[in-house]
């Protein structure tokens, strides 16, 4: 060959190798055909056809790790007095003030990760465990247990509004937490949704699962459930089912906006507003937020950058000498020394770094946290205070309340998205950060507007440290409210009622009490 072929030959080649990637292709996934039934939801059922990836799922029942701002011990996430594993340094000391008259007011702890899901929900205090009613719906399964799946094609949308006590033995604790079935087909085991409230959602936007990329996938499998949403009230459809209030679309005012107008209150100043309890002491209409990681993360640096859930919560390992595979230890980064999930992409920076740099952020987020925490009670005072005002009254007064409980509800839910995210900020700090400053304007309105009310007559005794003025309650639960010493202790108390004492009915899947005699039939 000359050595002008050869030139031309060379330079042809090294045009296909800059186009090749210039233009890279989507990474293939793997494709299987497993022994297991399309219906399969049990755990255990996919640990011969998997076993590496089921060792390293089984490391979810870790719960005794902690990360700066978090980890698998199930402190309560108010109490920051005790030490773990009954308190914690970064808990929110208002919490049960915040939430007062809403089952969040019982109980309300740390995770301990996926596969307590189901073990955790049969035995917290937001359910009632001492009546035969739980209280609360069936739709609280949705985001526990693969059989979902089940329970929905049986009942339809009938399941929602069922009683959450009627499912509570009809599955196992173990091998029915969240796990394979959720994420998977059993047979292919490509991604699937099970989740009715984001199967709805992409029908709304005209979107079809199967024909989304696969990074897209790979976050809305997660999205299933850590997102925000609501139980619809019957007026919109199926009474109970959960709704994802996105609309509008995924930031803090569409969702707050949305919501004025998906509900049935006819309270005056809300009318046609989803409301989720009212708050006794300031008889605010109150949102209570769930956590909202999907919806922080879409527009973060991450997000917007292509980088899903799995890339950082389930990163590459190798087994056994094994081509590399996603782990199915779903956890945070920082609980590994060497940061390895992180250093895939940030390749230059060292594992004391990226540490330092995610706390720089957790450290700044949760510092104004606290404040628009403190701002929030402040602002149920105030209005608690206004509502009480025996005085001349301007004008405007009834205005000025229907003001302040908006800027209340408003400032809380604000909180409420960052307190209730479980990044403290850092799937999205840009986000985090203006979330909390909207909250304190808005709540510190709701003060203001709440003084302007009372005739300026209650700013003396609102002014200082809101600790002193309303105390932090640190213990609170179904069986203290029936005790008549304890209501007692805090003086918001007296706007919840006592609870009349009972015995437990529950305690997780076993019975503790006879179940009730059916009724008699009736005389023919």
């Amino acid at each position: 060959m000359s050595s002008r072929r050869l030139l031309v030959a060379l330079m042809a080649m090294a045009l296909a190798v800059l186009a090749g990637c210039s233009e890279p292709s989507e990474p293939m996934t793997p494709t299987y055909k497993t022994k297991l039934s399309a219906e399969e939801m049990k755990n255990s059922a996919f640990k011969a056809e998997f076993p590496l990836q089921y060792e390293t799922y089984l490391r979810n029942n870790e719960s005794q790790i902690m990360t700066e701002y978090g980890g698998s011990v199930p402190y309560n996430k108010n109490d920051n007095v005790n030490p773990l594993p009954e308190g914690y340094k970064h808990a929110q000391p208002y919490l049960k003030n915040l939430w007062l008259g809403y089952p969040f007011s019982y109980e309300y702890r740390a995770a301990r990760g996926h596969t307590y899901a189901v073990k955790d929900i049969l035995h917290i205090d937001r359910l009632n465990n001492y009546s035969e009613k739980a209280g609360l719906p069936s739709t609280c399964w949705n985001c526990k247990t693969p059989k979902m799946m089940e329970w929905v094609k049986e009942n339809g949308d009938d399941f929602w509004a069922k009683d959450f006590h009627e499912f509570r033995q009809k599955l196992d604790v173990d091998d029915h937490t969240i796990g394979c079935a959720n994420c998977h087909e059993p047979q292919t085991m490509e991604l699937r949704l099970y989740s009715e409230p984001l199967k709805d959602y992409l029908k709304s936007q005209n979107k079809e699962f199967k024909n989304l990329s696969r990074n897209e996938k790979r976050a809305l499998v997660c999205g299933q459930c850590h997102v925000e949403y609501y139980f619809q009230d019957k007026e919109f459809g199926a009474a109970k089912k959960p709704v994802f209030p996105w609309a509008n679309g995924f930031d803090p005012e569409d969702m707050f906006e949305y919501y004025k107008t998906h509900g049935n209150t006819t309270t005056k100043g809300f009318e046609g507003n989803f409301v989720d309890w009212v708050h006794p002491v300031s008889k605010t209409p109150m949102l209570k937020a769930q956590h909202p990681e999907y919806e922080t993360w879409i527009n973060g640096v991450h997000g917007s950058a292509g980088v899903t859930c799995a890339d950082c919560h389930m990163s590459y390992v190798r087994l056994d000498g094994k081509k590399k595979m996603s782990t199915h230890h779903w956890t945070s980064p920082l609980k590994d020394p060497d940061l390895r999930a992180c250093r895939q992409c940030h390749t230059d920076k060292t594992p004391d770094y990226l540490r330092q740099r995610v706390l720089f952020t957790q450290n700044k987020v949760w510092e104004q946290l606290m404040v628009a925490q403190d701002i929030s009670v402040k602002a149920h005072e105030a209005i608690r205070m206004a509502a009480e005002y025996t005085g001349p009254k301007p004008a405007d007064y009834d205005d000025l309340m229907i003001e302040a409980r908006q800027m209340c509800r408003k400032g809380q839910f604000f909180w409420d998205l960052v307190s209730a995210e479980n990044s403290v900020g850092f799937h999205n700090p840009t986000k985090a950060l203006n979330t909390l400053a909207q909250s304190q304007q808005y709540s510190q309105k709701a003060v203001d507007v709440a003084i302007r009310a009372a005739a300026f007559t209650t700013a003396k005794d609102l002014d200082g440290d809101i600790k002193k003025i309303v105390p932090p309650i640190l213990k609170h639960s179904r069986e203290l409210q029936m005790d008549p010493a304890h209501m007692a202790t805090h003086k918001w108390f007296k706007y919840i009622p006592l609870l009349p004492k009972a015995p437990r009915v529950w305690d997780g899947q076993t019975r503790l009490i006879p179940p009730p005699a059916p009724a008699a039939a009736p005389a023919s």
